[in-house]
């Protein structure tokens, strides 16, 4: 039990919090990320990025961490085995991995990045090699 208490107050590393958050009017989660926005060491760019995706993130919080990783795992294996138009369900796989690799960016080591950049490169390596076959 003091694990779990233990586990709940650290920060995760893409870059928000997994705390007891409050709950909004809609009755999801409010989840904002943890030591960027706001922050003058962030470029507009940057900021406006951060705030147009957390519409986004707020729902994905909101859902049991499975369901992302089931769902990235039966578009990668869906886009594998249909032959012709399958390269379309792993390309968009691959373009979330990007945005999720640009929103921990800044929270990120360098081997964090480096494994994440490979996931990422393999990811579009599979997308091209469906896209155009020998």
């Amino acid at each position: 039990m003091r694990a779990r208490l233990l586990a709940a107050q650290r920060p995760s590393r893409i870059g928000f919090s997994r705390r007891a958050t409050p709950v909004d009017q809609r009755g999801m989660p409010s989840v904002t990320p943890v030591g960027t926005l706001g922050s003058s060491l962030v470029s507009p760019l940057r900021e406006s990025f951060e705030r147009a995706s957390a519409p986004i993130l707020q729902t994905l919080a909101g859902l049991p961490r499975v369901v992302p990783f089931l769902l990235v795992l039966a578009l990668m294996v869906a886009g594998v085995i249909i032959e012709g138009w399958g390269w379309i369900l792993v390309a968009v796989v691959t373009l979330f991995l990007i945005w999720l690799l640009l929103l921990g960016w800044p929270r990120l080591s360098a081997q964090e990045r480096l494994m994440r950049v490979a996931v990422v490169a393999i990811a579009a390596a599979v997308t091209i090699t469906q896209a155009i076959p020998n």
